[in-house]
């Protein structure tokens, strides 16, 4: 039975009766056929989007036409029309292989012309694409004819009187202070840096020795088994390398380790360790493969901060070259969305990654927020912006970002630009991100003010939500995890009371004298955790119950590793307050590291500080000599010896200047 509805009728009996029924509606199976046409037609537009090459690719029909069209009506005439000629005229073709045609010796010559034109084009826009990425990626040209570091060079003078023939000054960024050391003495010849600092106290004196003699025992028995390697196994004799290195011997110890033999005016030592890194250090050597894979952040404040250091202290600018080729190898790792770099590098082939654990693989704070000081001052002495706007663009995505009255979380996915989990700590994974916001304001001269003002925020926050009060009043930082508090204290975390106390220095009177009380409350805290344990060594993290304070419980907290955090902040507290008891505390803790610590092949870490003969780690960390030994020795010394007004120090204790441009 025929009907004039679209869709098809169906009858239904009612007592015998037949009823029509005009259904509005589509079957399923009919909906799941219409859909998969529709979805069957979508997807072949979608691909012929992009997969088909005429479409997507710049070698397509189109664009040869645009060429042709640029070209102008004139390129190629039309051959004229075909009509009868005179017999005594010259045909147009080829007669003894003689194109005779006039207009297609003018069309060939034109053509030429334009394809000759096109070439030119194409090489200058080469060049300037070249010229382009040379800018970020070369190397400086070699300035090593200025100073090969034999010459005598001052140390913290710059050079700003000596000018090339152009006028422009050498050895130094003229940026910086003139004077940082009121003696002006030279560096080199006769005289070295270890007459600098030198205290008057007889015992003061002695124990400074003390901790040069430290410092040469570590670097000895470095050079004697493990020389070249990243690290040394001080128990076992041999070279040692963390997965922060990857497995590539690339001296981590001797670029680390050189600034604090220069300080010490420990000469031979010094020259042997700059020239290994002038003939041996080289990122592109003996790398494959996995073994390539380095951590970002550590590369950075070890070898970047190491290099630039010893560049800043002996005006040598093989240092500062080195640093610029090993921060060109870092560049890939920030070509993300957000511009917040990943945290592992592929040297070989530049790929980037993040750690599997680190919240879904994202960033961690503390390590893309430690940057800044390295980058800005690269960018300064090599007259290369790229390094200063990678990290100021790290500083404005955090800008806009949501934060925890002036805290942030750990980790950010650096593709989507997401927090991830909520885990707020100023020890592990988050700590020197606000380190480095203080002293990129000290850095700049008190010019970078957003840094000072992310600061100030961040240490109010810090108070409101993370600041507690144990039984026994002890005063510590604890971490946050979605809003509930967890109450351990990481050795890490005890970089705060140096931090709080320098950046007092600058707020006013009842302001500085609030955050100097709070600086000593979390130095006595740390203190504290080194008392509380049988070797008179710091654990790892330490924890605060109603039963335990400043004490590790787990068996994973209980290790010391050499870190200098607790002495790093004895050496501010000493510089700001001239109070002998940082120093009696710093010279504690000297003693326990030779009793417990010092083996014949050097200096071990221990696996349980609450255990007089407990198992070592056998690792003699390269910070070691950069940061635990190098605070130890200018708490011991006179404040002329890198004085703070002019000197800030990165996350591993290397110095860089202030830069005093006004």
């Amino acid at each position: 039975m025929a009907s004039n509805a679209i869709l098809p009728t169906y009858q239904r009996y009612v007592n015998g009766v037949p009823q029509v029924s005009l259904r509005k509606t589509i079957r399923l199976r009919e909906k799941f056929i219409i859909l998969l046409v529709l979805g069957t037609f979508g997807v072949i537009c979608l691909g012929s989007l992009f997969f088909l090459p005429e479409l997507r690719g710049g070698k397509s029909i189109h664009t040869a036409y645009k060429r042709f069209k640029e070209a102008g009506p004139e390129l190629l005439l039309p051959p004229p029309p075909r009509e009868e000629i005179d017999a005594n005229l010259v045909r147009h073709g080829i007669v003894n292989n003689v194109e005779l045609d006039p207009h297609k010796h003018v069309d060939k010559l034109k053509f030429n012309l334009k394809i000759q034109e096109d070439i030119e084009k194409e090489k200058n826009k080469n060049i300037d694409v070249e010229s382009e990425k040379a800018q970020v990626e070369l190397p400086r040209p070699n300035e090593s004819n200025l100073n090969d570091g034999n010459n005598d060079v001052q140390f913290g003078v710059k050079i700003g009187d000596e000018k090339s023939e152009s006028g422009k000054s050498f050895g130094y960024n003229n940026m910086y202070k003139q004077e940082y050391l009121s003696n002006g003495k030279k560096f080199g010849g006769d005289v070295w840096v270890d007459d600098y600092g030198e205290p008057t106290d007889p015992v003061i004196k002695e124990r400074r020795n003390k901790i040069k003699v430290m410092m040469k025992h570590a670097w000895d028995n470095y050079v004697r088994y493990a020389w070249g390697q990243n690290e040394l196994k001080p128990i076992s004799k041999r070279g040692h390398s963390a997965g922060i290195f990857g497995k590539t011997a690339m001296g981590a110890t001797i670029v680390d380790g050189l600034d604090t033999l220069f300080l010490m005016g420990l000469k031979d030592e010094y020259k042997k360790g700059r020239d290994w890194v002038a003939e041996h250090l080289n990122f592109d050597q003996g790398i494959s493969g996995q073994h390539s894979e380095i951590s970002v952040f550590e590369t950075n404040i070890r070898f970047i901060g190491g290099l630039l250091s010893c560049y800043a202290l002996s005006g040598d600018v093989m240092f500062k070259e080195k640093a610029d080729e090993i921060a060109q190898k870092l560049l890939p790792a920030f070509n993300t969305p957000t511009g917040i770099p990943y945290a592992i590098i592929n040297l070989k082939t530049g790929t980037s990654k993040n750690y599997v654990w680190a919240s879904s693989s994202s960033s961690i704070l503390a390590e893309f927020g430690s940057l800044h000081l390295e980058f800005i001052y690269l960018s300064e002495v090599t007259d290369n912006p790229v390094y200063k706007e990678k990290v100021m663009k790290i500083r404005d995505v955090l800008a806009k970002m949501e934060d925890s009255q002036g805290l942030y979380p750990n980790y950010l996915n650096p593709k989507s630009g997401k927090w991830g989990q909520r885990h707020i700590s100023l020890g592990a994974l988050g700590d020197s991100f606000y380190e480095y916001l203080l002293k990129a304001w000290i850095q700049s001269g008190g010019k970078d003010q957003q840094a000072r003002q992310m600061y100030d925020e961040a240490m109010q926050g810090a108070e409101k939500k993370l600041l507690q009060t144990s039984k026994s009043n002890l005063k510590y930082f604890a971490d946050l995890r979605y809003e509930r508090l967890d109450h351990k204290m990481d050795h890490l975390a005890c970089f705060s009371g140096g931090m709080l106390a320098l950046g007092s220095q600058s707020l006013p009177d009842e302001r500085k004298e609030h955050y100097m009380t709070l600086a000593k409350d979390i130095g006595n805290t740390c203190h504290e955790s080194y008392q509380r344990s049988a070797t008179k060594l710091g654990p790892e993290t330490f924890r605060f119950t109603d039963d335990i304070e400043a004490k590790a419980i787990k068996q994973n907290e209980k290790y010391y590793i050499q870190r200098p955090e607790t002495i790093e902040t004895y050496f501010y507290l000493w510089r700001f307050t001239h109070d002998p008891k940082y120093r009696d505390w710093g010279w504690e803790v000297v003693q326990a590291i030779e009793k417990h610590c010092r083996v014949e092949g050097g200096y071990t870490g221990l696996k349980n500080v609450y255990l007089l003969d407990g198992p070592k780690d056998d690792v003699q960390q390269s910070y070691f000599l950069a940061e635990t030994l190098k605070y130890l020795y200018l708490l011991f010394s006179d404040d002329s010896l890198l004085p703070l007004e002019d000197w800030v120090f990165n996350t591993e204790a290397h110095p860089f200047p202030v830069n005093h441009n006004s």
